[in-house]
């Protein structure tokens, strides 16, 4: 209900004024996944998490072979020693889990940072490309219900963000 009156209202007020102030809308999060430098984060984040399954699937199934290995030792072994090694295996698998939540938050983290680091570039672009282009408002595509192609500036801002910055150093 909010949206519709913030666009009825946008859509008043842009007709009052007669065109005296010039609105556009942007994709940012089309920027950020197509655009050269959002290509390189998300190239070097896929990486860092195929790098990251690799590891938890031998971790998987060094714990899989464990756990076969002590089924298939039951009746052989001493009810304590049995206790042992199925406390040692819970032990292990509750590290992997730990291990596992660390890894996927750190990658969160690090794409946090990598999108921030990006929309610090565009903020900076799109405040030269609104003085430039005498822009009173930039509105975010997703907030637009409907609105003339020609106030799409998104392309526009694509190839400045390209020419501006092509990586960002994930650390």
């Amino acid at each position: 209900m909010k949206k519709i009156l913030l666009t009825f209202f946008f859509l008043i007020f842009s007709s009052i004024t007669y065109g005296q102030e010039k609105i556009v809308y942007l994709d940012t999060n089309y920027l950020l996944s197509q655009s050269e430098v959002g290509k390189y984060v998300n190239s070097k984040l896929k990486k860092i998490n195929d790098k990251n399954n690799e590891e938890f699937k031998k971790i998987e199934l060094n714990i899989k072979s464990s756990e076969e290995n002590i089924l298939k030792q039951k009746n052989i072994l001493k009810k304590e020693d049995y206790e042992i090694k199925i406390s040692d295996l819970k032990i292990k698998y509750k590290t992997y889990q730990e291990q596992r939540k660390k890894k996927n938050a750190d990658l969160t983290q690090l794409r946090n940072k990598a999108g921030n680091e990006i929309l610090k570039h565009i903020n900076e672009i799109l405040t030269k490309y609104s003085q430039n282009e005498s822009i009173s408002l930039i509105i975010e595509k997703k907030n637009v219900v409907i609105g003339k192609t020609d106030l799409d500036v998104t392309s526009d801002v694509l190839s400045l963000l390209n020419k501006k910055i092509k990586k960002i150093e994930l650390q």
